[in-house]
């Protein structure tokens, strides 16, 4: 695997990463859960290690980008999916289009 090709892989981990710390902080109630705050500290160093990782090889402002992007398409999913967000048509759509955006700048890249 070449090491741009490596770069895009642990990017998307790493965007997967931030959804995790991201819905561990909303449990975490303001840090003071233990279990969640863990999780929080301990995905967010995986999640940006692995951005700091990426940005060795690809450009900055798609790396950021694609990581917020799917941090934030995986965490309203997985809101949606637990019932912690109400789901709808238009959530669906917009989700997919970030989704889209994403999948759009790999390919350009």
């Amino acid at each position: 695997m070449s090491p741009t090709s490596l770069a895009w892989v642990v990017l998307v981990v790493s965007g997967m990463f931030e959804a995790v710390w991201a819905t561990a902080l909303g449990r975490s109630e303001g840090f003071t859960r233990l279990g969640p705050t863990v999780v929080f500290g301990l995905a967010l160093l995986v999640s940006m290690g692995g951005l700091a990782y990426a940005m060795r090889e690809l450009p900055t402002g798609t790396s950021y980008a694609v990581w917020v992007g799917i941090g934030a398409s995986v965490t309203v999913a997985f809101a949606m999916a637990t019932g912690a967000e109400t789901a709808s048509l238009v959530k669906i759509l917009l989700i997919l289009g970030i989704v889209a955006c994403v999948v759009g700048l790999k390919l350009v890249h």
